[in-house]
């Protein structure tokens, strides 16, 4: 009896890639993945946020504001006519200008910052 093993060798003539079928090889192995079926986001378009036009703010000392009394004036850090912060829920929507529409404040829109509803609606 033989204790000695064989092993199995080949050399690169043994290959014969002409047996291989390579007309799709230019394709990618892993394709685009399949897109993701579009969202049906009614549902949050009837959720009620806070929508909030500030004029401006100022930050001061509590001994200050505890000092101020009727026809006390509190300069703030808004210049006349600079469009004003409109904030949704606390958060920066954009900016915009107040007017008046039958006999109630509004605002109209300036502009809105890129970030405030990036992919909502997409």
């Amino acid at each position: 009896m033989s204790t000695a093993s064989e092993t199995a060798t080949f050399s690169g003539d043994d290959l014969n890639f002409d047996d291989f079928q390579l007309e799709d090889f230019d394709t990618p192995a892993l394709s685009q993945p399949a897109a993701m079926p579009e969202r049906d986001l009614s549902f949050f378009k009837k959720i009620p946020v806070t929508v909030t036009l500030e004029v401006a703010s100022k930050e001061i000392a509590l001994g200050d504001l505890m000092k101020a009394g009727e026809g006390s004036v509190i300069e703030l850090d808004k210049l006349n006519g600079e469009p004003l912060d409109v904030k949704v829920n606390g958060s920066l929507m954009g900016h915009a200008e107040v007017v008046v529409v039958n006999d109630k404040y509004g605002l109209r829109l300036i502009d809105v910052v890129d970030s405030a509803l990036a992919g909502v609606g997409q």
